[in-house]
């Protein structure tokens, strides 16, 4: 994105073309003019008025005006931008005649079949994605068991020697190098890749496409990213992305072909629409989910919080089983990897291990400290997503260059470890050895038979310190070892939080929680004058670690169950429930979740459950863009490639209209085509004075729809003469005759449940007399927002 807006464009905009017919969101130019005066006064928000701004390169000269020092104040906070680069995925089905008779002509049996299909797509993608889930926790095994070894055996003995500031080179060395590999195959071969990709797939879901965020480079890119992130010791967990890689394997394996390397299966053709292509990633989704924490419940409910915007019954079985199978895979592959074939007892890539509940229930009193420390973890939660987003934001505006943002994941790199290495090093905290002290202890300068309790949590994995905060006997920690380590991991794992490197923050995020969770049961032992035995610090790190990631995350119902299940003990059900609630609570009181959040830096049209409270005095008149390119039922060859190829009506749905003699005045509606119709239509050369010819040679059908989905041609690619311009093309048979209306006078949260809830792309406004109006897309209700001052405009921009 390119990170500072110099020129303004009142009217213009520009194509924005990604591997073929990739268009801007806008669909119809808006003749509402923004006045110089007006635009100054109201900065951006003036409502009803359409404002689009260009987003240059850093280096242009600004304009000498107090206009465009105006705009250049409010762009670079890059919060007040609506991305004219997304489009929205075509979820409803174009109802025209050749979708009908395919319908038709399906019976009861191949009904079944197709159901069945399903269901056998669901548990290919469970399967695949629980390998997936074996390779990346065998690789960071391996490697990373490699690393700390090498760097143990050089501590020991340097530590006999003198010298260690070599152990300190060598350590920094090894996780920049290994940082920067991920690094550099992340930002130079697939961009979209960094980060855990959740808030891109809630995107996906939402109805928003996404470029290049479900192909299967981006997969391999995903899963080379996250094993050499968690590898190189950054303060990333490698969970997180398994929800992308999922999705990614669900989309790939629905659609029966793979796009990048060109090879098309010949299966699953009817899936290969938005429709269903929505159904299996949610799917996909829930199968990471379930890998990564071992929780299937909690999958299908993760996707169901924060992914699905539209769900149904059979759904929620199919995702159900896709998670199931998944988990079982993964639990099955790791049994024999472990040399206990048989014993299901790895369910995920984290197991936060058993708490006996014996040992760790909890009284009715303790209900409100658990209250309180959902209220912690909420304004920690807070206070994280804040720093983050003003560090994305600097992120976006001058590190916005490849090398620049790989240099910053190798800094960061080199710092995590010199942090680490001095917290280890100047730390006095010494544990006696123990069975289960862990497999990388290091001595130092202990005496013989301790371990450095220090290095347990900054000289391992993320996942095996999460697990020895929640399990360790008490007093395996001093209250200043977890006190400067919840200090310094807070500001590091903020920090690597968003680096263009794959990684995901559960893990990170439940770390922080689980230290600052067990400082405070420790608290609660010493500030007592007896013993209280209740006070186990294992079960306060458990609550902290919920505290800290609902806080961040913003997720109540399926985080409550994945970390039910994740832990083995529904007895925590309730209290981790409540300290969750009051995350969310808290931290809404303060700042968004870190998803919206990242989701809102990146200008995409996101579309809430509701709109706006506020918006109910703005109509479909206000809202809809207008003028709309409209087509007739039969138009010429020539009017349609012009349309098509103009930068200037790059819309994707076009309103198709009665032939009528009246020029200048509105037409009756008589049904919508998409470009990606005319695109196919233009490329089988389907014109009416070649209809006796396209009878020998074989009528047009849905297949061949299908069959250029979903990387349609551009229009630049097909050849169309000058004899072929002036034929006529019939759109009656492919055009979608019933497509969703609205009245001008509609209100906009009527507009929008209907927009939202259907899923559409287009929504079509008529006037009493069902002649097209105006045309109301995502672009146009995404832009209203609840700000500071009441209800808010965002600007569009070509970024």
């Amino acid at each position: 994105m390119a990170n500072v807006a110099n020129r303004v464009s009142w009217s213009g905009r520009e194509q924005a073309e990604e591997d073929g017919e990739s268009t801007p969101l806008l669909n119809g130019a808006s003749n509402r003019q923004v006045r110089m005066e007006e635009f100054s006064s109201s900065i951006l928000f003036r409502i009803g008025q359409l404002s689009t701004v260009d987003l240059g390169d850093e280096n242009q000269e600004l304009q000498e005006t107090d206009l465009s020092s105006t705009v250049v104040k409010e762009i670079l906070h890059n919060e007040n931008l609506l991305s004219l680069k997304y489009e929205s995925l075509d979820y409803d089905n174009s109802e025209n005649q050749l979708f009908m008779e395919e319908e038709r002509r399906i019976n009861h049996a191949a009904f079944r079949t197709v159901e069945v299909t399903r269901w056998v797509i669901c548990g290919m993608i469970g399967i695949l994605t629980g390998l997936i889930a074996c390779f990346i926790d065998i690789m960071v095994e391996q490697l990373a068991g490699v690393k700390y070894q090498v760097i143990k055996s050089n501590i020991d003995k340097f530590t006999e020697k003198g010298g260690l500031s070599f152990s300190l080179l060598l350590w920094a060395t090894l996780n920049a190098v290994i940082v920067m590999v991920g690094s550099l195959v992340v930002a130079f071969i697939e961009p979209v890749a960094a980060g855990s990709g959740i808030p891109q797939i809630k995107c996906f879901l939402n109805g928003v496409k996404i470029p290049h965020v479900v192909r299967l480079k981006t997969l391999v890119v995903k899963v080379c990213g996250v094993i050499l992130s968690v590898v190189g010791g950054l303060a990333v967990g490698k969970e997180g992305p398994m929800i992308h890689s999922g999705a990614v394997v669900a989309a790939g394996i629905s659609q029966g072909r793979s796009t990048s390397l060109k090879k098309d299966f010949k299966i699953f053709e009817y899936f290969r629409r938005d429709t269903e292509k929505r159904d299996f990633v949610s799917a996909g989704a829930a199968a990471g989910v379930s890998a990564a924490f071992g929780a299937p419940v909690g999958g299908v409910l993760f996707s169901l919080e924060e992914g699905a915007s539209f769900w149904n019954q059979l759904l929620t079985w199919r995702i159900f089983f896709a998670s199931m199978i998944s988990t079982f895979t993964l639990n099955f592959v790791l049994s024999i990897y472990n040399h206990k074939p048989g014993d299901l007892s790895n369910p995920g890539l984290i197991n936060f291990g058993r708490f006996d509940t014996d040992e760790n229930s909890y009284k009715y009193f303790e209900l409100p400290i658990f209250i309180g420390m959902g209220a912690i973890g909420g304004m920690l939660g807070a206070l994280f997503n804040a720093l983050n987003n003003w560090l994305t934001m600097f992120r976006i505006r001058y590190l916005h260059r490849r090398c620049l943002q790989v240099i910053e994941a190798v800094l960061v790199a080199a710092v995590t470890a010199t942090v680490s290495f001095v917290m280890i090093y100047y730390s006095s905290d010494c544990q006696p050895l123990r069975e289960n002290s862990g497999e990388y202890t290091l001595q130092l300068f202990c005496a013989d038979g301790e371990y450095n309790a220090m290095a347990s949590a900054f000289f391992t994995t993320p996942e095996s310190s999460v697990r020895r905060l929640f399990h360790d006997p008490a007093g395996s920690f001093n209250p200043q070892t977890l006190g400067l380590f919840t200090l310094l991991y807070f500001f590091l794992s903020c920090w690597t939080y968003g680096l263009t490197v794959s990684a995901g923050v559960f893990i990170p995020s439940l770390l922080l929680g689980a230290a600052w969770g067990r400082l405070f049961g420790i608290m609660l032992t010493t500030i007592s004058n007896d013993s209280i035995s209740w006070a186990d610090p294992g079960k306060y790190a458990l609550m902290g670690a919920a505290a800290q990631l609902g806080g961040i995350v913003r997720m109540t119902l399926s985080l409550t169950v994945i970390m039910v299940e994740a832990t083995g003990n529904v007895t925590y059900g309730f209290p981790i429930m409540l300290v969750l609630i009051t995350a969310k609570i808290v931290g809404d009181l303060f700042i968004e979740g870190l998803y919206d959040l990242h989701i809102k830096l990146q200008s995409v049209p996101f579309l809430h459950w509701e709109a706006p409270v506020t918006s109910h005095s703005l109509t479909a008149r206000e809202v809809m863009s207008t003028p709309v390119t409209c087509l007739r039922r039969r138009e010429k060859v020539g009017i349609i490639v012009d349309i098509l190829s103009k930068t200037t009506s790059n819309h994707n749905g076009f309103p198709v209209v009665e032939n009528s003699g009246n020029t200048g005045q509105p037409s009756r509606l008589c049904g919508l085509i998409l470009r990606s119709q005319l695109i196919v239509l233009l490329k089988h050369k389907v014109f009416v004075e070649r209809e006796n010819l396209s009878l020998i040679q074989g009528r047009l059908k849905l297949k061949d729809f299908r069959d250029a989905y979903p990387r349609f041609p551009p229009i630049q690619s097909i050849h169309v003469s000058q004899d072929e311009r002036d034929c006529l093309m019939d759109l009656t048979e492919f055009m979608n005759p019933t497509p969703y209306t609205v009245p001008q006078e509609a209100s906009l949260p009527r507009v929008f449940k209907l927009f939202r809830a259907l899923g559409l792309r287009h929504l079509v406004v008529v006037d009493n007399q069902n002649r097209v109006m105006g045309l109301v897309t995502r672009k146009d209700l995404a832009r209203y927002r609840i700000g500071k001052n009441g209800l808010e405009e965002l600007c569009l921009a070509q970024t």
